[in-house]
């Protein structure tokens, strides 16, 4: 079977959307980890505005291995993205025009220092930023040592970032705009600090103008991405009659938030769907406390009655009734207005993509590292209702699901995937679901240890406990 390629695209079926032509126009945009998560999201949009701004074509660097683009440039940058949701769809992606491996040093620094490249986006994960626990660039890591060092290639995107921009400052040339584009809260200000920081080690003037000159949007950005697997890529050869190596999925929903820095970043992103808003701490806690706390949730408390995914769990009536009362009365209340969010909106949104029933999200991986997440994902918003006089019922079951989660687990001798996992289990393997919060509030280990001085939401949070425990779903559901 053909690979799919530009010579390909008339053959294609009406249905499928392509690009409309093979677009002529410059790299606007140097993208650092062309993974999945790109391809399908900020890469689709960038599409869309290639239609009519030809200018922002994408040069696509992978700093470690070369998998990814090499699958790129056999099919001349294209490749399907499947949308798998209650209305199907498949469209051919055309926004990458450079493809960039880790022997591509001098290629990629040129075009960092290339007056037309404005924007340079990232998606490295939260760990490909080097940061240490405090979130400030992290001096001892081993990327950073070595590209502190200068003895070669950067290794770290942040090391690459102000190698481009040392470039163009001693060229005298304007800064690009670095935008990281990974789920790592108030990014933009982390990023910003980490180039300073790194830039300080070599040159303090760089570093100054870093400050002063270059502007680091935050961003959020939002929407499931399942792994690419032999299914995806046989109902693509199905569906185009082509075979292609680098096709990507998604749900339905995406969405791109970005901060407004009072400068243009270069490619108008607003103008194919993107929100630029001065207020993107507020989006990223409505994710936080609504998508994900009401995952976690439905991970804990579906995996106690029988459920192995979101759809499933989403399908029982009682637990997810039990859900959007909780986003109703215990999380929406702590939320301040959003300039451009409708939060009911939104809500709505958020149960719908659960019921997604093509996407397959397995509750046992959003279960993973509890103690890490329930204090950002679901204890946030207790507390905030304890400082407003409030007793969150639905909350607190939350975390009575979870606590009865790790009893069931530590005592059937199955391991907590967690970086406290051995911590947790040995906690929950004996005494009562009371006992056992107690100790976790103590420790502060997922239940904030403020509950320790709040004698009635301590109590409350044992009575949870012990209703999951003894899976009463009536009186826990009833809270």
């Amino acid at each position: 079977m053909s690979r799919l390629s530009f010579s390909m695209l008339p053959d294609l079926p009406d249905a499928i959307q392509t690009p409309a032509a093979h677009r002529k126009g410059g790299v606007g945009i140097v993208h650092f980890g062309p993974g999945a998560f790109h391809r399908a999201h900020q890469a689709a949009y960038v599409d869309d505005l290639l239609a009519h701004d030809p200018r922002w074509g994408i040069a696509a660097v992978s700093m470690r291995t070369r998998g990814t683009i090499d699958a790129l440039a056999a099919q001349d940058g294209l490749y399907t993205l499947a949308i798998r949701d209650a209305v199907p769809s498949m469209r051919v992606i055309g926004a990458h025009r450079r493809f960039l491996g880790p022997e591509d040093a001098a290629q990629t620094q040129a075009l960092l220092a290339d007056p037309g490249v404005a924007l340079v986006t990232t998606t490295v994960t939260e760990k490909g930023y080097c940061l240490a626990t405090d979130g400030t660039l992290d001096m001892e890591h081993p990327d950073i040592v070595h590209d502190l060092a200068g003895a070669g290639v950067p290794r770290s995107v942040v090391g690459w970032i102000v190698a481009g921009l040392a470039a163009r400052k001693t060229a005298r040339i304007a800064p690009f705009v670095p935008m990281p584009c990974d789920n790592l809260a108030n990014n933009g200000a982390k990023l910003h600090a980490a180039l300073v920081a790194f830039a300080a080690q070599r040159d303090g003037s760089l570093a100054d103008w870093i400050a002063g000159e270059v502007g680091v949007p935050s961003t959020m950005v939002d929407s499931i991405t399942p792994a690419s697997e032999a299914a995806l890529y046989a109902d693509i050869a199905a569906a185009l009659g082509v075979e292609d190596r680098a096709a990507v999925q998604r749900e339905s929903f995406a969405q791109w938030v970005i901060e407004d820095i009072g400068r243009p970043v270069g490619p108008d992103l607003a103008s194919v769907g993107a929100t630029v808003t001065s207020d993107v701490a507020g989006y990223e806690k409505a994710k936080l406390r609504i998508l994900n706390g009401a995952h976690s949730t439905l991970a804990y408390a579906g995996l106690l009655r029988g459920s192995t995914s979101v759809a499933e769990a989403m399908r029982d009536e009682d637990l997810a009734g039990f859900v959007d009362a909780m986003i109703v009365h215990d999380i929406i209340p702590m939320l301040l207005p959003v300039r451009g969010l409708d939060i009911q909106d939104y809500r709505a949104a958020v149960l719908q993509r659960f019921r997604n029933p093509v996407i397959v999200h397995r509750l046992d991986q959003i279960a993973q590292d509890g103690s890490q997440k329930l204090p950002y994902r679901l204890g946030d918003t207790l507390l905030a209702n304890r400082r407003d006089g409030r007793m969150p019922t639905q909350v607190v079951a939350a975390f009575g699901a979870w606590v009865a989660f790790l009893i069931r687990r530590s005592r059937a001798g199955q391991p907590i995937v967690d970086p406290a996992g051995e911590t947790l289990g040995a906690i929950a393997s004996e005494g009562s679901p009371a006992e056992v919060v107690a100790r976790l509030a103590e420790k502060g280990l997922g239940i904030p240890r403020e509950a320790m001085d709040d004698a009635d939401l301590l109590d409350a949070l044992m009575r949870a406990a012990c209703a999951a425990h003894d899976e009463n779903w009536t009186t826990l559901f009833a809270a």
